[in-house]
């Protein structure tokens, strides 16, 4: 990576996100089937309903370990230094939930979803980045410390803006009280990243177990995610076409934006590769878990599918925006 990279969000990203060559090949190549991961636990809970759905109560953990994982890759240098991120990190979080949240309810809106399930394409919308568009901007010759930058804040910033906009634009059809959904995001992102910076203070394991074993272990747990609400929801998956529209829209719409939005202010076209990720692909496995929690596991539906899919146009565009790089 070169030196230009760096300058938005301090000298280094954490080494989570980065591929080096310090991780043996065959770790890596299960790294790179992360999509055959998701499609294989969604098979696993649509032919295994029963054993997959009992997973329900593990949810909120497994989402815990993984973000107990992001914190462990983060310092206190990392977040001192977001105060560098400059315009393009406040302009990536202002993408992320202001497009995000006000796309999903228009969607979900404009489609006439049922209750329940509109408001799991809500919930997607409300939730932070997701992890997985760290390393899909590497992939793409993106921004990886503005990547990082973006996914921190708007992580930072989720236990008081998703209850909030979840509250906002849901509460016309249910009932929504907005502190369980607090604590419970605080429960399962907040505290679990604070955890995770405080053991890395105090343990300081090879660089192998940051770049091999803790995101392959994050990808088998949003794997597992997928196939647990993909057995809660066997017999409910009538109305799958009509959500996987609504999930294929809702992506389109944040990768688009978050790309054209940076591009009429004349940013380079690396950096619109990079808020465009980040405002596309969403921690949907917060979404399933404040579904299965607080609603029901119908709701969980769009934080599933939509796991599946970003995780297929994310690495697809990384791909084709890679090959330009290089022809350059």
């Amino acid at each position: 990576m070169d030196d230009s990279a760096r300058h938005h969000i301090g000298h280094r990203p954490p080494a989570k996100h980065v591929p080096t060559s310090g991780v043996p090949s065959w770790l890596k190549l299960l790294q790179d089937g992360f999509l055959v991961w998701v499609l294989l636990g969604a098979a696993w809970g649509w032919f295994m309903p029963g054993p997959a759905a009992s997973g329900k109560i593990w949810i909120p953990e497994a989402l815990a370990a993984v973000m107990l994982g992001m914190g462990m890759t983060l310092t206190h240098r990392d977040v001192l230094t977001l105060r560098q991120g400059g315009r393009m990190l406040l302009l990536g979080v202002v993408f992320q939930y202001v497009v995000m949240p006000l796309g999903a309810w228009g969607i979900a809106t404009i489609l006439g979803l049922p209750k329940l399930l509109a408001l799991g394409v809500i919930l997607v919308g409300a939730c932070p980045g997701g992890t997985a568009s760290n390393v899909v901007a590497y992939l793409a010759r993106g921004d990886v410390p503005l990547s990082v930058g973006m996914t921190t804040v708007s992580t930072l910033l989720s236990p008081l803006l998703t209850p909030l906009w979840i509250w906002l634009l849901a509460s016309t059809w249910l009932a929504i009280d907005p502190l369980p959904l607090l604590w419970t995001v605080t429960k399962i992102v907040l505290l679990p990243v604070a955890v995770g910076m405080f053991l890395r203070r105090v343990w300081q394991p090879s660089s192998w177990f940051f770049e091999g074993i803790l995101p392959l272990a994050s990808m088998f747990m949003i794997a597992w995610i997928v196939g647990v609400i993909v057995g809660l929801n066997h017999d409910q998956l009538h109305v799958a076409g009509l959500i996987v529209l609504a999930v294929v829209l809702h992506n389109a719409l944040g990768l688009t934006l978050g790309y054209w939005g940076p591009r009429l202010g004349k940013v380079s076209p690396r950096l619109c590769r990079t808020v465009a990720l980040e405002v596309g692909m969403q921690n949907s496995g917060l979404a399933v878990a404040l579904a299965v929690a607080h609603f029901g596991p119908v709701a969980a539906v769009p934080g599933a599918v939509f796991s599946i899919w970003h995780n297929v146009t994310g690495p697809l565009l990384a791909t084709i925006w890679r090959r330009q790089h290089r022809n350059l």
